[in-house]
Protein backbone atom coordinates (compact mmCIF):
# COMPACT_ATOMS: atom_id res chain seq x y z
CA UNK A 1 0.00 0.00 0.00
CA UNK A 2 1.31 3.32 -0.66
CA UNK A 3 0.49 6.66 1.77
CA UNK A 4 -1.37 8.07 -1.04
CA UNK A 5 -4.15 5.23 -0.57
CA UNK A 6 -4.36 5.88 3.11
CA UNK A 7 -7.88 6.55 4.05
CA UNK A 8 -7.31 9.90 6.05
CA UNK A 9 -6.91 11.91 8.67
CA UNK A 10 -3.33 9.36 8.98
CA UNK A 11 -0.69 9.36 11.01
CA UNK A 12 2.20 8.17 9.32
CA UNK A 13 6.49 7.31 10.60
CA UNK A 14 9.10 7.73 8.39
CA UNK A 15 11.18 4.42 9.48
CA UNK A 16 14.30 5.84 7.88
CA UNK A 17 14.27 9.07 9.60
CA UNK A 18 13.02 7.64 13.00
CA UNK A 19 16.09 4.96 13.18
CA UNK A 20 18.49 8.15 12.23
CA UNK A 21 17.15 9.77 14.74
CA UNK A 22 16.99 7.06 17.68
CA UNK A 23 20.67 6.08 16.71
CA UNK A 24 22.00 9.58 16.96
CA UNK A 25 20.23 10.06 20.70
CA UNK A 26 21.42 6.46 22.03
CA UNK A 27 25.45 7.35 20.30
CA UNK A 28 25.00 10.54 21.85
CA UNK A 29 24.04 9.24 25.47
CA UNK A 30 26.35 6.44 25.09
CA UNK A 31 29.09 8.68 24.12
CA UNK A 32 28.75 10.71 27.51
CA UNK A 33 28.96 7.31 30.24
CA UNK A 34 25.11 7.40 30.57
CA UNK A 35 22.02 5.11 30.25
CA UNK A 36 19.09 5.90 27.65
CA UNK A 37 15.93 4.81 28.95
CA UNK A 38 13.23 6.57 26.72
CA UNK A 39 10.05 7.09 27.47
CA UNK A 40 6.95 5.44 25.85
CA UNK A 41 4.71 7.52 26.39
CA UNK A 42 5.83 9.70 23.44
CA UNK A 43 4.89 6.49 20.74
CA UNK A 44 2.78 4.36 22.96
CA UNK A 45 4.31 1.51 20.41
CA UNK A 46 6.10 -1.47 21.51
CA UNK A 47 7.84 -1.93 17.64
CA UNK A 48 9.52 1.66 18.77
CA UNK A 49 10.64 0.68 21.84
CA UNK A 50 12.01 -2.56 20.36
CA UNK A 51 14.25 -0.63 18.11
CA UNK A 52 14.92 1.76 20.51
CA UNK A 53 16.18 -1.43 23.07
CA UNK A 54 17.69 -2.64 20.16
CA UNK A 55 20.15 0.81 19.87
CA UNK A 56 21.37 -0.19 22.65
CA UNK A 57 18.35 1.66 24.91
CA UNK A 58 18.46 0.08 28.89
CA UNK A 59 14.54 0.05 29.35
CA UNK A 60 11.22 2.37 28.60
CA UNK A 61 9.63 4.57 30.66
CA UNK A 62 6.16 4.57 30.67
CA UNK A 63 3.50 7.56 32.24
CA UNK A 64 0.66 5.53 32.32
CA UNK A 65 -0.42 1.68 33.96
CA UNK A 66 -1.54 0.92 30.33
CA UNK A 67 2.07 1.53 28.84
CA UNK A 68 4.14 0.05 31.97
CA UNK A 69 1.69 -3.18 30.92
CA UNK A 70 1.79 -3.23 27.14
CA UNK A 71 5.79 -2.80 27.52
CA UNK A 72 6.08 -5.76 30.58
CA UNK A 73 3.98 -7.96 28.13
CA UNK A 74 6.33 -7.70 25.49
CA UNK A 75 9.43 -8.46 27.56
CA UNK A 76 10.63 -5.07 27.92
CA UNK A 77 11.77 -3.10 31.74
CA UNK A 78 10.00 -0.23 32.87
CA UNK A 79 10.58 2.79 34.94
CA UNK A 80 6.55 4.30 35.91
CA UNK A 81 7.55 7.92 35.91
CA UNK A 82 4.00 8.77 37.67
CA UNK A 83 3.05 8.49 41.29
CA UNK A 84 0.36 6.44 41.96
CA UNK A 85 -2.31 6.96 44.99
CA UNK A 86 -4.70 3.70 45.22
CA UNK A 87 -4.66 0.14 45.89
CA UNK A 88 -6.36 -0.33 42.43
CA UNK A 89 -2.79 1.07 40.56
CA UNK A 90 -0.74 -0.75 43.07
CA UNK A 91 -1.81 -4.26 42.82
CA UNK A 92 -1.59 -3.50 38.68
CA UNK A 93 1.70 -3.04 39.48
CA UNK A 94 2.24 -5.47 41.71
CA UNK A 95 0.77 -8.00 38.74
CA UNK A 96 3.15 -6.20 36.48
CA UNK A 97 6.10 -7.03 38.28
CA UNK A 98 5.16 -10.83 38.82
CA UNK A 99 5.95 -10.93 34.94
CA UNK A 100 8.93 -8.95 34.44
CA UNK A 101 11.26 -5.80 35.15
CA UNK A 102 9.10 -3.00 36.98
CA UNK A 103 10.61 0.15 38.80
CA UNK A 104 8.26 2.79 40.06
CA UNK A 105 8.28 6.13 41.82
CA UNK A 106 6.85 7.93 45.10
CA UNK A 107 6.70 11.08 46.36
CA UNK A 108 4.60 10.72 49.63
CA UNK A 109 4.89 8.24 52.35
CA UNK A 110 1.12 6.66 51.56
CA UNK A 111 2.20 5.57 48.28
CA UNK A 112 5.05 3.80 49.98
CA UNK A 113 2.65 2.25 52.88
CA UNK A 114 -0.01 1.16 49.27
CA UNK A 115 3.51 -0.43 47.78
CA UNK A 116 4.01 -2.31 50.55
CA UNK A 117 0.66 -3.86 50.82
CA UNK A 118 0.24 -4.68 47.68
CA UNK A 119 3.12 -6.74 48.16
CA UNK A 120 5.41 -7.00 45.33
CA UNK A 121 9.29 -6.74 45.44
CA UNK A 122 9.70 -3.23 43.84
CA UNK A 123 12.52 -1.27 43.10
CA UNK A 124 11.27 2.32 44.09
CA UNK A 125 12.72 5.64 43.40
CA UNK A 126 11.77 9.04 44.75
CA UNK A 127 10.35 11.22 42.59
CA UNK A 128 11.58 14.94 43.04
CA UNK A 129 10.22 17.88 42.61
CA UNK A 130 12.78 20.02 40.99
CA UNK A 131 10.66 23.39 40.25
CA UNK A 132 7.22 22.27 38.17
CA UNK A 133 5.26 21.23 41.31
CA UNK A 134 3.77 18.63 39.42
CA UNK A 135 5.01 15.42 40.81
CA UNK A 136 7.95 15.16 43.41
CA UNK A 137 8.55 15.61 47.16
CA UNK A 138 10.65 18.98 47.64
CA UNK A 139 14.04 18.30 47.73
CA UNK A 140 14.65 19.28 51.55
CA UNK A 141 14.49 16.58 54.53
CA UNK A 142 11.44 15.35 53.26
CA UNK A 143 13.19 13.83 50.14
CA UNK A 144 15.65 12.41 52.62
CA UNK A 145 13.28 10.79 54.70
CA UNK A 146 11.12 9.15 51.90
CA UNK A 147 14.16 7.81 50.86
CA UNK A 148 14.95 6.28 54.07
CA UNK A 149 11.82 5.07 54.23
CA UNK A 150 11.82 3.11 50.95
CA UNK A 151 15.04 1.62 52.19
CA UNK A 152 13.48 0.41 55.43
CA UNK A 153 11.14 -1.87 53.48
CA UNK A 154 10.95 -5.26 53.44
CA UNK A 155 9.61 -5.61 49.96
CA UNK A 156 11.20 -2.41 48.79
CA UNK A 157 14.42 -1.84 47.28
CA UNK A 158 15.69 1.91 47.27
CA UNK A 159 16.68 2.25 43.56
CA UNK A 160 17.79 6.58 43.22
CA UNK A 161 16.32 9.69 42.29
CA UNK A 162 14.23 10.77 39.68
CA UNK A 163 14.60 14.67 38.69
CA UNK A 164 12.71 15.59 35.47
CA UNK A 165 11.99 19.41 34.49
CA UNK A 166 8.67 19.32 32.44
CA UNK A 167 9.58 23.17 31.64
CA UNK A 168 13.04 23.20 31.23
CA UNK A 169 11.94 20.44 27.54
CA UNK A 170 10.60 23.62 25.87
CA UNK A 171 12.77 26.53 27.74
CA UNK A 172 13.40 28.38 24.09
CA UNK A 173 16.62 28.83 23.81
CA UNK A 174 19.94 26.60 24.05
CA UNK A 175 21.81 29.17 26.61
CA UNK A 176 18.11 30.09 28.13
CA UNK A 177 17.70 26.25 28.41
CA UNK A 178 21.48 25.05 29.39
CA UNK A 179 20.94 27.53 32.79
CA UNK A 180 17.38 26.63 33.12
CA UNK A 181 18.16 22.49 33.46
CA UNK A 182 21.74 23.09 35.17
CA UNK A 183 20.00 24.83 38.17
CA UNK A 184 16.65 21.93 38.23
CA UNK A 185 19.16 19.33 38.33
CA UNK A 186 21.12 20.71 40.79
CA UNK A 187 18.54 20.64 43.21
CA UNK A 188 18.22 16.61 42.51
CA UNK A 189 22.05 16.67 43.03
CA UNK A 190 22.06 18.28 46.38
CA UNK A 191 19.80 15.14 47.57
CA UNK A 192 21.87 12.68 45.87
CA UNK A 193 25.25 13.72 47.96
CA UNK A 194 23.26 13.66 51.00
CA UNK A 195 22.07 10.38 50.46
CA UNK A 196 24.94 8.97 49.67
CA UNK A 197 26.33 10.44 52.34
CA UNK A 198 24.25 8.31 54.87
CA UNK A 199 25.17 5.55 53.30
CA UNK A 200 22.04 5.22 50.72
CA UNK A 201 22.71 3.98 47.41
CA UNK A 202 21.19 7.11 45.30
CA UNK A 203 23.99 7.11 42.78
CA UNK A 204 21.05 6.83 40.17
CA UNK A 205 19.59 10.00 38.95
CA UNK A 206 17.05 9.42 36.08
CA UNK A 207 15.47 12.69 34.27
CA UNK A 208 16.23 14.61 31.10
CA UNK A 209 14.23 15.14 28.14
CA UNK A 210 14.17 15.62 24.24
CA UNK A 211 14.95 19.21 24.95
CA UNK A 212 17.53 19.28 26.98
CA UNK A 213 19.29 16.20 25.68
CA UNK A 214 22.55 17.61 25.29
CA UNK A 215 22.83 19.89 28.76
CA UNK A 216 21.65 16.96 30.49
CA UNK A 217 24.42 14.61 29.62
CA UNK A 218 26.81 16.55 30.08
CA UNK A 219 26.06 17.01 34.29
CA UNK A 220 27.82 14.15 36.02
CA UNK A 221 25.62 13.38 38.92
CA UNK A 222 22.80 12.14 35.80
CA UNK A 223 23.18 8.96 35.11
CA UNK A 224 19.99 7.73 33.14
CA UNK A 225 18.39 10.24 30.51
CA UNK A 226 14.12 9.81 29.91
CA UNK A 227 14.31 11.73 26.41
CA UNK A 228 10.85 10.38 24.80
CA UNK A 229 9.93 12.46 21.86
CA UNK A 230 13.41 12.19 20.05
CA UNK A 231 11.90 9.36 17.17
CA UNK A 232 9.23 11.34 16.28
CA UNK A 233 9.38 15.23 16.74
CA UNK A 234 7.09 18.17 16.32
CA UNK A 235 6.02 21.33 15.97
CA UNK A 236 7.07 22.28 19.60
CA UNK A 237 10.71 21.44 19.42
CA UNK A 238 11.06 22.98 15.94
CA UNK A 239 10.23 26.12 17.69
CA UNK A 240 12.54 26.20 20.75
CA UNK A 241 15.81 25.94 18.56
CA UNK A 242 18.91 23.42 18.63
CA UNK A 243 17.19 20.17 18.76
CA UNK A 244 18.63 18.56 15.92
CA UNK A 245 16.63 15.53 15.31
CA UNK A 246 14.53 15.52 11.70
CA UNK A 247 10.78 15.42 11.89
CA UNK A 248 9.90 11.49 11.09
CA UNK A 249 6.66 11.89 12.08
CA UNK A 250 3.43 13.71 10.09
CA UNK A 251 -0.32 13.59 9.68
CA UNK A 252 -1.47 13.21 6.40
CA UNK A 253 -4.90 14.69 5.85
CA UNK A 254 -6.87 15.22 2.29
CA UNK A 255 -8.65 18.33 0.86
CA UNK A 256 -12.25 17.88 0.78
CA UNK A 257 -13.79 21.22 0.54
CA UNK A 258 -12.60 23.73 -2.04
CA UNK A 259 -15.52 26.11 -2.60
CA UNK A 260 -13.94 29.35 -1.67
CA UNK A 261 -10.57 31.35 -3.20
CA UNK A 262 -9.35 31.95 0.48
CA UNK A 263 -9.14 28.49 1.88
CA UNK A 264 -9.86 25.16 1.71
CA UNK A 265 -10.96 21.76 4.06
CA UNK A 266 -9.06 19.66 5.08
CA UNK A 267 -10.29 16.51 6.94
CA UNK A 268 -8.22 16.88 10.10
CA UNK A 269 -9.12 18.91 12.87
CA UNK A 270 -9.35 18.89 16.55
CA UNK A 271 -9.33 14.73 16.62
CA UNK A 272 -6.83 14.76 14.51
CA UNK A 273 -4.27 16.95 16.00
CA UNK A 274 -3.61 17.39 20.10
CA UNK A 275 -4.38 21.03 20.82
CA UNK A 276 -2.72 21.83 24.14
CA UNK A 277 -0.22 23.91 22.16
CA UNK A 278 -0.60 27.93 21.37
CA UNK A 279 0.12 26.60 17.76
CA UNK A 280 -1.53 24.62 15.16
CA UNK A 281 0.44 21.89 12.47
CA UNK A 282 2.55 23.07 10.34
CA UNK A 283 1.78 22.14 6.39
CA UNK A 284 5.06 20.72 4.39
CA UNK A 285 5.71 21.67 0.88
CA UNK A 286 2.88 24.62 0.93
CA UNK A 287 4.96 28.03 1.24
CA UNK A 288 3.03 30.54 3.74
CA UNK A 289 0.42 27.87 4.64
CA UNK A 290 -1.50 28.63 7.95
CA UNK A 291 -4.26 25.87 9.25
CA UNK A 292 -6.95 27.25 11.30
CA UNK A 293 -9.56 25.27 13.16
CA UNK A 294 -13.03 24.25 11.76
CA UNK A 295 -14.70 22.10 13.92
CA UNK A 296 -13.98 18.58 15.46
CA UNK A 297 -13.19 16.93 12.59
CA UNK A 298 -12.43 20.03 9.76
CA UNK A 299 -9.30 22.56 9.49
CA UNK A 300 -9.02 25.63 7.03
CA UNK A 301 -5.92 26.11 5.15
CA UNK A 302 -5.33 29.14 3.84
CA UNK A 303 -2.15 30.17 1.75
CA UNK A 304 -1.67 32.23 -1.31
CA UNK A 305 -1.90 29.04 -3.61
CA UNK A 306 -4.03 26.18 -2.05
CA UNK A 307 -4.27 22.47 -3.05
CA UNK A 308 -6.61 21.18 -4.69
CA UNK A 309 -9.52 19.19 -3.69
CA UNK A 310 -8.93 15.32 -3.51
CA UNK A 311 -5.05 16.22 -2.75
CA UNK A 312 -3.33 15.26 0.38
CA UNK A 313 -1.12 17.29 2.58
CA UNK A 314 1.36 16.54 5.08
CA UNK A 315 1.73 18.02 8.58
CA UNK A 316 3.67 18.22 10.84
CA UNK A 317 1.78 17.96 14.15
CA UNK A 318 2.14 20.42 17.37
CA UNK A 319 2.75 17.89 19.96
CA UNK A 320 3.73 14.58 19.26
CA UNK A 321 2.91 12.48 22.42
CA UNK A 322 -0.72 13.43 23.01
CA UNK A 323 -1.41 13.12 19.28
CA UNK A 324 -0.01 9.98 18.78
CA UNK A 325 -2.55 9.05 21.89
CA UNK A 326 -5.33 10.58 19.87
CA UNK A 327 -4.51 7.58 16.61
CA UNK A 328 -5.06 3.89 16.78
CA UNK A 329 -2.70 3.29 14.00
CA UNK A 330 0.15 4.37 13.28
CA UNK A 331 1.91 3.72 9.46
CA UNK A 332 5.40 2.99 9.28
CA UNK A 333 6.80 3.51 5.97
CA UNK A 334 9.97 3.66 3.28
CA UNK A 335 9.75 6.36 1.08
CA UNK A 336 5.79 6.30 -0.47
CA UNK A 337 5.17 2.59 0.99
CA UNK A 338 3.51 1.27 4.07
CA UNK A 339 5.40 -1.56 5.04
CA UNK A 340 3.87 -1.80 8.86
CA UNK A 341 0.75 -1.04 10.38
CA UNK A 342 1.42 -0.25 14.23
CA UNK A 343 -1.69 -0.54 16.67
CA UNK A 344 -1.60 0.66 20.33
Amino acid sequence: MRKTELSTPALVVDLDLMDTNIAAMQAAVSGAGKMLRPHAKAHKRVEIARRQIAAGAAGMCCATLTEMESMVRSGIGVLLTTPVASRAKTDRIAAAAALGDVAVVVDHPLQVALLEAAGAKLTVLVDLDIGDHRTGVPCDERAIALAVAVDASPNLRFGGLQAYSVSGSHTVGHAERIGHSTAALSLAVGVQKELLRRGLDATRLTGGSTGTWDIDIAIPELTEMQAGSYPLMDVAYGKIGGVPFPVAMTLLATVISASHKDRVTVDAGFKAFATDRPFGPEAIGIPGCRWAWAGDEHGFLFADVLPGIGEQVAFVVPHCDPTVNLHEKLYACRGDEVVEVWTR
